[in-house]
Protein backbone atom coordinates (compact mmCIF):
# COMPACT_ATOMS: atom_id res chain seq x y z
CA UNK A 1 0.00 0.00 0.00
CA UNK A 2 2.64 2.68 -1.13
CA UNK A 3 0.11 4.67 -3.11
CA UNK A 4 0.89 8.77 -2.88
CA UNK A 5 -1.23 10.45 -0.36
CA UNK A 6 -3.42 13.12 -2.40
CA UNK A 7 -4.39 15.22 0.62
CA UNK A 8 -1.54 14.63 3.48
CA UNK A 9 -2.42 17.84 5.58
CA UNK A 10 -3.79 15.70 8.72
CA UNK A 11 -0.38 14.06 8.59
CA UNK A 12 1.57 16.56 8.22
CA UNK A 13 -0.18 18.91 11.16
CA UNK A 14 0.85 15.92 13.22
CA UNK A 15 4.53 16.70 12.19
CA UNK A 16 3.80 20.52 12.46
CA UNK A 17 4.89 21.18 9.32
CA UNK A 18 2.88 23.59 7.28
CA UNK A 19 0.18 22.99 5.46
CA UNK A 20 -2.18 24.89 2.65
CA UNK A 21 -5.09 25.39 5.35
CA UNK A 22 -5.99 23.68 8.70
CA UNK A 23 -6.94 19.85 8.05
CA UNK A 24 -10.02 18.87 9.57
CA UNK A 25 -11.86 15.25 10.83
CA UNK A 26 -14.54 14.49 13.50
CA UNK A 27 -15.15 12.38 15.81
CA UNK A 28 -18.17 9.94 15.19
CA UNK A 29 -18.01 11.35 11.34
CA UNK A 30 -19.66 7.59 10.92
CA UNK A 31 -22.49 7.56 12.73
CA UNK A 32 -26.33 7.81 13.32
CA UNK A 33 -26.75 11.28 12.02
CA UNK A 34 -26.34 10.24 8.25
CA UNK A 35 -29.04 8.73 7.13
CA UNK A 36 -26.80 6.32 5.02
CA UNK A 37 -25.01 5.28 7.99
CA UNK A 38 -28.19 4.56 9.44
CA UNK A 39 -29.75 2.72 6.19
CA UNK A 40 -26.15 0.66 6.31
CA UNK A 41 -26.55 -0.44 9.66
CA UNK A 42 -30.22 -1.39 9.00
CA UNK A 43 -29.28 -3.55 6.49
CA UNK A 44 -26.61 -5.59 9.16
CA UNK A 45 -29.37 -5.87 11.28
CA UNK A 46 -27.31 -4.60 14.56
CA UNK A 47 -24.27 -2.34 15.60
CA UNK A 48 -21.91 -5.49 16.29
CA UNK A 49 -22.72 -7.07 12.84
CA UNK A 50 -21.98 -3.91 10.88
CA UNK A 51 -18.64 -3.55 12.91
CA UNK A 52 -17.78 -6.82 12.42
CA UNK A 53 -18.37 -7.16 8.82
CA UNK A 54 -14.96 -5.60 6.71
CA UNK A 55 -17.01 -4.81 3.61
CA UNK A 56 -19.94 -2.40 5.75
CA UNK A 57 -17.19 -1.46 7.68
CA UNK A 58 -15.32 0.26 4.93
CA UNK A 59 -18.71 1.46 3.68
CA UNK A 60 -19.60 3.33 6.60
CA UNK A 61 -16.06 4.56 6.86
CA UNK A 62 -15.65 6.22 3.93
CA UNK A 63 -19.81 7.39 3.85
CA UNK A 64 -18.99 10.90 5.08
CA UNK A 65 -16.05 10.98 3.20
CA UNK A 66 -18.36 11.30 -0.20
CA UNK A 67 -20.29 14.38 1.67
CA UNK A 68 -17.97 16.21 3.12
CA UNK A 69 -14.27 17.70 2.40
CA UNK A 70 -12.49 15.81 5.35
CA UNK A 71 -8.52 15.43 5.83
CA UNK A 72 -8.37 12.03 6.96
CA UNK A 73 -10.61 8.66 7.77
CA UNK A 74 -10.82 6.42 10.75
CA UNK A 75 -11.92 3.37 10.94
CA UNK A 76 -15.52 2.42 11.52
CA UNK A 77 -15.33 0.11 14.75
CA UNK A 78 -15.87 0.36 18.64
CA UNK A 79 -13.38 1.14 21.56
CA UNK A 80 -14.39 -2.47 22.97
CA UNK A 81 -13.69 -4.47 20.43
CA UNK A 82 -10.83 -5.72 22.94
CA UNK A 83 -12.67 -6.92 25.95
CA UNK A 84 -15.36 -8.21 23.51
CA UNK A 85 -12.70 -10.45 22.25
CA UNK A 86 -11.69 -11.39 25.62
CA UNK A 87 -14.82 -13.02 26.00
CA UNK A 88 -16.95 -10.91 28.27
CA UNK A 89 -19.86 -11.14 26.08
CA UNK A 90 -20.21 -7.61 24.52
CA UNK A 91 -24.05 -6.27 23.18
CA UNK A 92 -25.40 -2.71 22.90
CA UNK A 93 -29.21 -2.40 23.63
CA UNK A 94 -30.80 0.16 22.08
CA UNK A 95 -30.82 3.38 23.39
CA UNK A 96 -28.58 2.18 26.36
CA UNK A 97 -25.20 1.63 25.22
CA UNK A 98 -22.93 -0.87 25.60
CA UNK A 99 -23.26 -4.24 27.88
CA UNK A 100 -20.70 -7.10 28.80
CA UNK A 101 -22.58 -10.38 29.86
CA UNK A 102 -19.14 -11.44 31.71
CA UNK A 103 -18.26 -8.49 33.61
CA UNK A 104 -14.85 -8.50 35.94
CA UNK A 105 -16.56 -9.13 39.21
CA UNK A 106 -13.36 -12.51 40.73
CA UNK A 107 -9.92 -11.89 41.18
CA UNK A 108 -9.68 -15.18 38.77
CA UNK A 109 -11.44 -13.53 36.15
CA UNK A 110 -8.87 -10.88 36.01
CA UNK A 111 -6.14 -13.50 36.32
CA UNK A 112 -7.26 -15.31 33.39
CA UNK A 113 -7.40 -12.81 31.13
CA UNK A 114 -4.98 -12.50 28.39
CA UNK A 115 -4.37 -11.07 25.25
CA UNK A 116 -6.48 -11.16 22.30
CA UNK A 117 -5.13 -13.88 18.71
CA UNK A 118 -5.33 -10.04 16.01
CA UNK A 119 -5.63 -13.04 13.99
CA UNK A 120 -8.16 -14.70 15.03
CA UNK A 121 -10.94 -12.78 17.19
CA UNK A 122 -9.99 -9.65 16.08
CA UNK A 123 -9.08 -10.89 12.24
CA UNK A 124 -12.41 -8.61 11.10
CA UNK A 125 -10.81 -5.70 12.44
CA UNK A 126 -7.75 -6.06 10.59
CA UNK A 127 -9.04 -6.78 7.53
CA UNK A 128 -11.90 -3.92 7.89
CA UNK A 129 -8.27 -1.82 7.84
CA UNK A 130 -6.87 -3.35 5.03
CA UNK A 131 -10.17 -2.97 2.96
CA UNK A 132 -10.62 0.80 3.55
CA UNK A 133 -7.24 1.36 2.74
CA UNK A 134 -7.36 -0.11 -0.85
CA UNK A 135 -10.98 1.39 -1.13
CA UNK A 136 -9.41 5.35 0.08
CA UNK A 137 -6.94 4.94 -2.87
CA UNK A 138 -4.80 7.64 -1.05
CA UNK A 139 -7.51 10.22 -0.84
CA UNK A 140 -6.50 11.08 2.37
CA UNK A 141 -5.22 8.87 5.48
CA UNK A 142 -6.68 6.59 7.73
CA UNK A 143 -6.44 6.47 11.48
CA UNK A 144 -6.63 3.16 13.24
CA UNK A 145 -8.14 3.59 17.06
CA UNK A 146 -8.07 1.79 20.58
CA UNK A 147 -10.15 2.62 23.82
CA UNK A 148 -7.03 3.16 26.80
CA UNK A 149 -6.42 0.96 29.26
CA UNK A 150 -8.24 2.30 31.82
CA UNK A 151 -10.87 3.03 29.87
CA UNK A 152 -11.38 -0.48 28.57
CA UNK A 153 -11.00 -1.40 32.29
CA UNK A 154 -13.47 0.99 33.30
CA UNK A 155 -16.13 -0.79 31.41
CA UNK A 156 -15.40 -4.06 31.58
CA UNK A 157 -15.75 -4.39 35.61
CA UNK A 158 -18.67 -1.93 35.45
CA UNK A 159 -20.47 -4.27 32.92
CA UNK A 160 -21.64 -1.20 31.37
CA UNK A 161 -21.58 2.70 30.81
CA UNK A 162 -21.32 4.53 34.36
CA UNK A 163 -21.49 8.35 35.36
CA UNK A 164 -18.42 7.21 37.88
CA UNK A 165 -17.41 3.63 37.08
CA UNK A 166 -17.38 3.55 40.80
CA UNK A 167 -16.26 -0.11 41.00
CA UNK A 168 -13.07 0.31 38.78
CA UNK A 169 -11.87 3.13 41.13
CA UNK A 170 -12.63 0.87 44.30
CA UNK A 171 -10.61 -1.50 43.13
CA UNK A 172 -7.55 0.59 42.25
CA UNK A 173 -7.64 1.66 45.70
CA UNK A 174 -8.41 -1.63 47.75
CA UNK A 175 -6.20 -3.59 45.67
CA UNK A 176 -3.78 -1.53 43.44
CA UNK A 177 -1.77 -4.08 42.58
CA UNK A 178 -4.97 -6.65 41.06
CA UNK A 179 -5.87 -3.06 39.12
CA UNK A 180 -2.20 -2.74 37.12
CA UNK A 181 -2.28 -6.64 36.59
CA UNK A 182 -6.08 -6.12 35.01
CA UNK A 183 -4.51 -2.87 33.56
CA UNK A 184 -1.45 -4.39 31.97
CA UNK A 185 -2.96 -6.78 30.67
CA UNK A 186 -5.45 -4.48 28.60
CA UNK A 187 -1.81 -2.21 27.68
CA UNK A 188 -0.37 -5.18 26.26
CA UNK A 189 -3.34 -5.60 24.29
CA UNK A 190 -3.69 -2.15 23.10
CA UNK A 191 -0.25 -2.16 21.93
CA UNK A 192 -0.99 -5.48 19.61
CA UNK A 193 -4.40 -3.99 18.46
CA UNK A 194 -2.95 -0.94 17.30
CA UNK A 195 0.46 -2.59 15.78
CA UNK A 196 -1.70 -4.81 14.09
CA UNK A 197 -3.50 -1.68 12.45
CA UNK A 198 -0.24 -0.19 11.57
CA UNK A 199 0.85 -3.68 9.78
CA UNK A 200 -2.84 -3.90 7.67
CA UNK A 201 -2.71 -0.56 6.34
CA UNK A 202 -3.41 2.35 8.98
CA UNK A 203 -1.51 5.52 8.60
CA UNK A 204 -1.93 7.25 12.21
CA UNK A 205 -3.27 5.67 15.62
CA UNK A 206 -5.56 7.15 18.22
CA UNK A 207 -6.23 5.95 21.68
CA UNK A 208 -9.20 7.36 23.21
CA UNK A 209 -8.96 7.56 26.47
CA UNK A 210 -12.55 8.96 28.04
CA UNK A 211 -12.61 8.20 30.80
CA UNK A 212 -9.27 9.69 32.06
CA UNK A 213 -10.93 12.28 33.29
CA UNK A 214 -12.92 11.01 36.18
CA UNK A 215 -9.43 10.45 38.13
CA UNK A 216 -7.55 12.34 40.65
CA UNK A 217 -4.42 13.87 39.88
CA UNK A 218 -2.22 11.11 41.68
CA UNK A 219 -4.36 8.04 40.40
CA UNK A 220 -4.56 9.62 36.81
CA UNK A 221 -0.75 9.22 36.77
CA UNK A 222 -0.72 6.18 38.07
CA UNK A 223 -3.05 4.43 36.00
CA UNK A 224 -4.53 6.00 33.58
CA UNK A 225 -1.05 7.51 32.13
CA UNK A 226 1.10 5.43 33.07
CA UNK A 227 -0.47 2.67 30.93
CA UNK A 228 -0.98 4.73 27.85
CA UNK A 229 3.12 5.99 28.17
CA UNK A 230 3.37 1.99 27.67
CA UNK A 231 1.21 1.70 24.47
CA UNK A 232 3.25 4.59 22.95
CA UNK A 233 6.08 2.91 24.08
CA UNK A 234 4.72 -0.48 22.66
CA UNK A 235 4.42 1.07 19.41
CA UNK A 236 7.32 3.00 18.81
CA UNK A 237 9.04 -0.71 19.73
CA UNK A 238 7.84 -2.14 16.36
CA UNK A 239 9.53 -1.12 13.05
CA UNK A 240 6.60 -0.52 11.02
CA UNK A 241 4.30 1.03 13.53
CA UNK A 242 6.82 3.09 15.07
CA UNK A 243 6.76 5.25 11.98
CA UNK A 244 2.86 6.29 12.51
CA UNK A 245 1.82 9.33 14.76
CA UNK A 246 0.15 8.91 17.88
CA UNK A 247 -2.86 10.66 19.17
CA UNK A 248 -3.93 10.75 22.62
CA UNK A 249 -7.15 12.30 23.39
CA UNK A 250 -7.88 11.90 27.46
CA UNK A 251 -11.19 13.57 28.12
CA UNK A 252 -11.75 15.86 30.56
CA UNK A 253 -7.76 15.49 31.64
CA UNK A 254 -6.40 19.40 30.47
CA UNK A 255 -4.59 19.66 34.02
CA UNK A 256 -2.16 16.37 32.55
CA UNK A 257 -1.87 18.14 28.65
CA UNK A 258 2.11 18.57 29.54
CA UNK A 259 2.57 15.17 30.97
CA UNK A 260 1.01 13.43 28.20
CA UNK A 261 3.33 14.99 25.67
CA UNK A 262 5.63 13.65 27.45
CA UNK A 263 4.96 10.20 26.54
CA UNK A 264 6.45 10.76 23.02
CA UNK A 265 3.20 10.80 21.32
CA UNK A 266 2.72 13.10 17.98
CA UNK A 267 -0.77 15.10 18.88
CA UNK A 268 -3.13 15.64 21.77
CA UNK A 269 -6.90 15.53 21.63
CA UNK A 270 -8.61 18.39 23.64
CA UNK A 271 -11.67 18.68 24.86
CA UNK A 272 -14.23 21.68 24.83
CA UNK A 273 -13.27 23.05 28.35
CA UNK A 274 -9.88 24.45 27.72
CA UNK A 275 -8.88 27.33 25.71
CA UNK A 276 -6.93 26.42 22.88
CA UNK A 277 -4.41 28.85 23.67
CA UNK A 278 -3.80 27.89 26.98
CA UNK A 279 -3.52 23.71 26.15
CA UNK A 280 -1.31 25.17 23.04
CA UNK A 281 1.21 27.21 26.23
CA UNK A 282 0.69 24.19 28.44
CA UNK A 283 2.53 21.65 25.64
CA UNK A 284 5.07 24.33 24.37
CA UNK A 285 4.11 23.57 20.57
CA UNK A 286 6.31 19.95 22.02
CA UNK A 287 2.89 17.99 20.37
CA UNK A 288 -0.17 19.06 17.18
CA UNK A 289 -3.29 19.64 19.44
CA UNK A 290 -6.40 17.88 17.92
CA UNK A 291 -9.55 19.96 18.66
CA UNK A 292 -11.72 21.64 20.60
CA UNK A 293 -15.34 23.10 19.43
CA UNK A 294 -18.21 22.29 21.53
CA UNK A 295 -20.28 19.15 19.37
CA UNK A 296 -23.60 21.02 21.05
CA UNK A 297 -22.36 24.19 18.92
CA UNK A 298 -23.60 21.85 16.03
CA UNK A 299 -27.02 22.46 16.96
CA UNK A 300 -26.67 26.11 17.09
CA UNK A 301 -28.36 28.32 14.69
CA UNK A 302 -25.56 28.73 11.47
CA UNK A 303 -23.81 31.70 11.88
CA UNK A 304 -23.59 30.99 15.75
CA UNK A 305 -21.85 27.71 14.45
CA UNK A 306 -19.24 29.52 12.22
CA UNK A 307 -18.25 32.10 14.28
CA UNK A 308 -17.35 29.42 17.13
CA UNK A 309 -15.59 27.48 14.31
CA UNK A 310 -13.36 31.27 13.48
CA UNK A 311 -12.62 31.29 17.23
CA UNK A 312 -11.38 27.89 18.15
CA UNK A 313 -8.84 28.73 15.04
CA UNK A 314 -7.61 31.98 16.61
CA UNK A 315 -7.57 30.74 19.84
CA UNK A 316 -4.63 28.02 18.50
CA UNK A 317 -3.35 30.96 16.62
CA UNK A 318 -0.95 31.13 13.49
CA UNK A 319 1.99 28.53 13.20
CA UNK A 320 1.27 24.77 12.47
CA UNK A 321 0.34 22.07 14.76
CA UNK A 322 -3.85 22.09 14.92
CA UNK A 323 -6.20 19.81 13.59
CA UNK A 324 -9.88 21.15 13.95
CA UNK A 325 -12.22 18.31 15.83
CA UNK A 326 -14.58 18.80 18.22
CA UNK A 327 -14.33 18.12 21.26
CA UNK A 328 -16.17 14.64 21.44
CA UNK A 329 -17.82 13.24 18.92
CA UNK A 330 -20.80 14.33 16.71
CA UNK A 331 -24.47 13.30 18.36
CA UNK A 332 -27.37 11.46 16.17
CA UNK A 333 -29.59 14.52 15.94
CA UNK A 334 -26.91 16.77 13.95
CA UNK A 335 -28.20 18.16 10.66
CA UNK A 336 -25.41 16.60 8.01
CA UNK A 337 -25.80 20.33 6.14
CA UNK A 338 -24.21 21.61 9.68
CA UNK A 339 -20.90 19.10 9.50
CA UNK A 340 -20.63 20.75 5.62
CA UNK A 341 -20.92 24.50 7.10
CA UNK A 342 -18.43 23.63 9.88
CA UNK A 343 -15.43 21.99 7.44
CA UNK A 344 -15.79 24.80 4.66
CA UNK A 345 -15.54 27.07 7.48
CA UNK A 346 -12.21 25.50 8.68
CA UNK A 347 -10.92 25.30 5.52
CA UNK A 348 -11.72 28.83 4.43
CA UNK A 349 -10.36 30.33 7.68
CA UNK A 350 -7.16 28.54 7.95
CA UNK A 351 -6.48 29.87 4.44
CA UNK A 352 -7.17 33.10 6.14
CA UNK A 353 -4.93 32.61 9.07
CA UNK A 354 -1.68 31.32 6.49
CA UNK A 355 -2.24 34.80 4.65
Amino acid sequence: MSEALKNDRFLRALRREPTDTTPVWIMRQAGRYLPEYRATREKAGNFMALAQNPELACEVTLQPLDRFELDAAILFSDILTIPDAMGLGLSFAAGEGPRFAHPLRERAQIEKLAVPDMDGELRYVMDAVSLIRRELKGRVPLIGFSGSPWTLACYMVEGQGSRDFARLKALCFSDPALAHQLLDTLSRSVTAYLVAQAHAGAQALMVFDTWGGLLGPAAFREFSLRHMQQVVAGIKADPVARELPVVLFSKGANAHLAALADTGCAGLGVDWTIDLADARAAVADRVALQGNLDPALLQAPPEVLLREVRAVMDSYGKGPGHIFNLGHGVTPEVDPEQVRRLVDEVHRHGRVLRA
